[in-house]
């Protein structure tokens, strides 16, 4: 059973959230200064990169709709796009929702806007060791929030002086996700899904003009993972496993 904290009042609760979060804020601002940076770029002011990253605050989705924007997409197509990108965030909620129990709905309105890829992992650890609650977890999502948001303005107020392609800025999104991508490869199963995504992202962006791969080889990965592990349950033992 899941130990409750010991203490819950509001300056306890956010120095919690803020110490668990701080790693993640630290990484947050060097790849909201590149969005900022590129948002300005594609024309974006300071004040809608602003808006985009505390009405969206999902990295990825905003990455890709600044790309698309900036190669001429429709509206249409930057909705549908990044609305498919983001429903693993159902999977997210679904998962955290065990942990949430007796919320208000109010505030599983206001904790479900603040998930992300690393505030999920973070706050789902927390939880299965115990000693966290959905308060903290809270404070997690909006400390995160409030870097990212920052971050992605400074960097839009600081992207007239600094040069198109500068400093590799175009490759950041790509740097992060490989350093998740490492960090989720914790059994042969999680490998072969990694390689099979790869793969087939690869070969359909040969075939299919535009972003749609992306959903493609998520789905065929994903596909693929739960055929294997069904089929050779043996390659979903995780590293360090018996």
């Amino acid at each position: 059973m899941t130990e409750r904290p010991s203490e819950n009042n509001t300056p306890t609760i956010l120095n919690d959230g803020f110490r668990a979060a701080w790693p993640i804020c630290v990484g947050y601002v060097p790849i909201g200064l590149a969005f900022g940076v590129l948002a300005q770029k594609a024309g974006l002011s300071a004040l809608a990169v602003g808006l985009m990253s505390a009405l969206v605050f999902a990295g990825s989705s905003q990455f890709i709709a600044v790309a698309m924007l900036g190669a001429g997409a429709g509206i249409a197509a930057i909705v549908a796009t990044t609305f498919a990108v983001n429903l693993r965030h159902l999977l997210m909620s679904s998962a955290l929702s065990v942990h949430l129990k007796g919320v208000r709905r109010r505030w599983l309105t206001l904790f479900a806007y603040g998930i992300t890829d690393e505030s999920f992992a973070l706050n789902l650890v927390r939880f299965r060791e115990g000693g966290w609650d959905w308060r903290r977890a809270l404070a997690v999502n909006h400390v995160t929030n409030a870097a990212w948001v920052t971050s992605t303005v400074a960097g839009a107020l600081g992207g007239a002086l600094i040069p198109a392609h500068a400093f590799g800025i175009d490759y950041a999104l790509m740097g992060m996700f490989l350093c998740l991508l490492v960090y989720q490869l914790r059994g042969r199963i999680y490998v072969l899904t990694a390689l099979i995504a790869g793969a087939a992202a690869v070969a359909i962006s040969l075939m299919i003009p535009g972003n749609s791969y992306i959903v493609a080889a998520s789905v065929i990965a994903a596909t693929a993972g739960l055929f294997i592990r069904r089929r050779w349950p043996r390659l979903t033992r995780e590293r360090g496993s018996p």
